[in-house]
């Protein structure tokens, strides 16, 4: 269990951060393991067991933001907890402000924005975690990055 929980910790808690903000990250990710580890003897293996635990965490985060029915604020000083992508990472401000739109997304855009753009996996990962086909976890992908760049506006002064 030790071991498990050390394999995944970092990403389940990132992906709680980004879906239900700072804070109310450690208490889904919280949730997430105790769940894990409740459910661990009835996991039939058919699909692998990160995409159980992945598919664990968006659920623990959409549950918990349908529970408490508001957004969080997130605030720069919460940002360094939770490591940003290296172009993100070289200007704070923009990295603020993603987070900020991250926030203002509705629920399933977020978790499908952070699934595949933020934590890296591929459609068909994505869809298995969400449970939903490729072409919707595509489709989905495809409106939260809409929706994105309307929250964001121009970055980095006038459009060119």
């Amino acid at each position: 269990m030790e071991m498990l929980y050390h394999q995944f910790k970092r990403r389940v808690f990132g992906m709680a951060h980004r879906i239900v903000g700072p804070n109310d990250a450690e208490e889904v990710a919280q949730e997430v393991f105790v769940r894990v580890f409740r459910g661990l003897a009835n996991f039939r293996g058919d699909s692998a067991l990160s995409t159980w635990v992945y598919r664990l965490t968006v659920n623990c985060s959409l549950s918990h933001l349908a529970k408490r029915g508001r957004r969080q604020e997130v605030g720069d000083e919460t940002l360094a907890d939770v490591p940003a992508a290296p172009a993100v990472s070289r200007d704070p401000g923009l990295a603020a402000r993603i987070e900020r739109a991250l926030q203002d997304l509705p629920p399933g855009y977020r978790a499908i924005l952070v699934l595949h753009d933020v934590e890296g996996l591929s459609h068909e990962e994505c869809a298995a975690i969400l449970e939903c086909r490729v072409g919707t976890c595509k489709s989905q992908l495809h409106k939260a990055r809409a929706r994105m760049r309307e929250l964001l506006g121009p970055i980095g002064g006038t459009p060119t």
